[in-house]
C-alpha cells in the first residue's frame, strides 16, 4: 500500500480529500493530515508517505520552500498541489521543483484521481525514472539553499541557529547542513560568520561606533569572540582594519 499525507489548512478539503477519493482502488492509504507546512514536514519525516496532496498558500508559510524542502529531502516522495492561488509563475516553479500536478481549486474529483494515477505509477515506475527524480531533487537542493541563504542574509545579527533556519526551510538540520556544504563548500557557521563580520567591516568605516558596540550589532554577544572570529578571516584586528581604513 502506498502511503498518503493531506496538507490544508481547510480541514473541509482535508477531509473532503479521505472520504470522496476511492484510495483502495490505487493501492493508498491516508496515513496523516496536517493543517500548516511546519507540522505537515514533522509529520512527512514520521511517516515516511509515497504521495503528499498539499496546498502551498497556507498563512505565514512560504509553500515553494516548502515543497523544494520536501523534494530535496524526500526526492522519492510524488507531490500534487491543491491551491486557490491562480499564478502561472508560480505554478511553473513548483513543476520544476518536481510537483507531479498543480490543480486549482475547487478541483474536480477526475482531475485529483487522474493525479492520483499519475503518482502511483511514477512510484510504479520509480527505479527506471531514477534520473529525472534526481534532476528534480537536485532543481529543489538548489532553490533551498537560495532560500536558507536569503533568510540567514536578513536574521544573521539575530541568535541564529541551523534548527532556526532549517525550520524556514521546513527540512530537518541535517539535510540544511548537507545542502549548504555541497552547494557553498562551506558550514552553517562559516557562511553565519561570513555574513556578520562583512557587515561588520561595513561598519567600522563609522568611527562614531565602539568595536564592541559592532560587534553586538552583527549578532556577537561576546566581545571577545568577535575578535577572534573577525582577526580569522581578515587576518588583522578590528582596531588595524579600521586604521586602515
Amino acid at each position: 500500500m502506498y502511503r498518503v499525507v493531506l496538507i490544508d489548512d481547510e480541514q473541509i478539503i482535508v477531509e473532503g480529500l479521505r472520504r470522496v477519493i476511492p484510495w483502495q482502488e490505487y493501492q493508498c492509504e491516508v496515513v496523516g493530515t496536517a493543517e500548516d507546512a511546519v507540522s505537515g514536514a514533522e509529520l512527512i519525516r514520521d511517516v515516511h508517505p509515497h504521495i503528499l496532496f498539499t496546498d502551498i498558500r497556507m498563512p505565514g508559510q512560504d509553500g515553494l520552500a516548502m515543497l523544494a524542502g520536501l523534494r530535496s529531502e524526500f526526492p522519492d516522495l510524488q507531490v500534487s498541489v491543491l491551491t486557490g492561488y491562480r499564478d502561472f509563475s508560480y505554478a511553473q516553479e513548483a513543476i520544476r521543483l518536481g510537483v507531479t500536478r498543480f490543480l486549482l481549486k475547487p478541483s474536480k474529483l477526475d482531475e485529483i484521481r487522474e493525479a492520483l494515477g499519475a503518482m502511483t505509477e511514477r512510484l510504479r515506475t520509480l527505479p527506471a525514472a531514477g534520473a529525472e527524480e534526481s534532476d528534480d531533487s537536485r532543481r529543489a537542493g538548489h532553490y533551498l539553499v537560495r532560500h536558507a541563504l536569503a533568510y540567514m542574509e536578513q536574521h544573521y545579527a539575530e541568535k541564529l541557529t541551523l534548527l532556526e533556519v532549517a525550520d524556514a526551510c521546513y527540512v530537518s538540520q541535517w539535510h540544511l547542513s548537507k545542502l549548504l556544504n555541497g552547494d557553498t563548500g562551506k558550514s552553517f557557521n562559516d557562511i553565519l560568520n561570513s555574513l556578520r563580520i562583512e557587515e561588520a567591516k561595513r561598519l567600522l568605516a563609522d568611527p562614531s561606533l565602539r568595536i564592541g558596540d559592532i560587534g553586538e550589532m552583527v549578532g556577537y554577544a561576546d566581545t571577545a569572540h568577535f575578535a577572534r572570529v573577525f582577526k580569522k578571516l581578515t587576518d588583522m584586528s578590528a582596531n588595524e582594519y579600521r586604521r586602515r581604513l
